[in-house]
């Protein structure tokens, strides 16, 4: 598997695009559960596209997620992004 362009080590990361409402949705549904994230526009980082389509079959699908621990998913609900970071939390505890 690839690895993220643009991806602090330790953050979630959302890549996404200026023009995304299912991005804009998620974002706002876990800033409301006090969980924030680095964006990373798709259309301004060419490394970061390759990236996207990489890890989701040759498609820029936005959003796609990835997790602290490598984990990536492609337009998750707010509700399964929130239950991943959990189950970090508690494996790290």
């Amino acid at each position: 598997m690839a690895t993220p362009a643009s991806t602090p080590t330790g953050k979630l990361t959302m890549y996404t695009t200026s023009w995304c409402g299912f991005c804009r949705r998620l974002k706002s549904q876990l800033a409301r559960d006090g969980i924030y994230l680095h964006e990373v526009d798709i259309e301004r980082d060419p490394e970061a596209a390759e990236f996207v389509m990489s890890v989701n079959g040759g498609n820029a699908v936005v959003p796609t997620i990835v997790f602290p621990d490598g984990t990536v998913m492609t337009n998750p609900p707010a509700k399964t992004v929130k239950k991943h970071l959990e189950s970090l939390e508690a494996a790290s505890e």
